[in-house]
């Protein structure tokens, strides 16, 4: 699954990061601006937004979304405790509010509550789909011309990334970042080798060929 964290506070941006994953992977920014424009060119399973946002504060990013038509569901963050801020937020769109401080593990209990709650307004699950290869980021589960298809955990949340970037190059160290732990050393060349095993399952037994190497810079795939 994935979610999009729009918080101010790097550190705390990072660890909500670090937190989720396995389970999660974590796009950030601190611009509501900027995550606005990245709710509407992205599929997330969840948006966590933070209240008070410099410039652009979490209300109006919460409104500005709703206004737009994304429905993906929206935790609101928030060192504000008072049940009017919090009745004011959920007419304003958002589904559940967390005050801070807060444990991740309610954080991310909260989040997967969303997730259980089922498709918003009629919306069907959201099923990645590539030609003839498809994944459930739910149920972690890939197939590729109805066979299923086992990956380890890494394979599985390098598979994902790139196909939520369908049609992008996504660079070595873009990969690192989403699916090995901050403070873990990892090379490029271990990015490599996942993406070989990948391509040994997903590709190999296949005529039509997904993940290209963009020499230089990094992968991606598309038909």
């Amino acid at each position: 699954m994935k979610a999009l964290a729009i918080e101010d506070n790097v550190m705390l941006a990072q660890s909500i990061k670090d937190y989720l994953k396995p389970s999660w992977l974590v796009d950030t920014t601190e611009s509501g601006e900027e995550g606005i424009e990245l709710a509407k060119s992205h599929e997330y399973d969840a948006i966590i937004l933070d209240l008070g946002l410099p410039g652009m504060d979490g209300q109006d990013v919460c409104t500005t979304l709703r206004k737009a038509d994304i429905t993906t569901p929206i935790i609101v963050l928030s060192g504000m405790s008072e049940t009017d801020t919090k009745v004011l937020l959920l007419n304003k769109g958002a589904d559940d509010y967390l005050t801070k401080p807060f444990k991740s593990n309610e954080l991310q209990a909260r989040l997967n509550a969303l997730v259980r709650r089922g498709p918003q307004k009629g919306k069907s699950p959201v099923i990645l789909k590539i030609d003839n290869l498809t994944l459930d980021p739910q149920k972690r589960e890939v197939r590729r011309a109805s066979k299923k298809i086992d990956l380890r955990r890494k394979e599985f949340d390098i598979l994902e990334y790139l196909m939520r970037n369908q049609g992008k190059v996504v660079s070595r160290p873009m990969i690192i970042s989403q699916v090995w732990d901050a403070y873990t050393e990892t090379w490029n060349s271990t990015v490599d080798v996942h993406i070989k095993y990948l391509r040994d399952k997903i590709d190999k037994p296949f005529k039509r060929k997904l993940i290209k190497t963009a020499h230089g810079v990094g992968y991606t795939i598309h038909k």
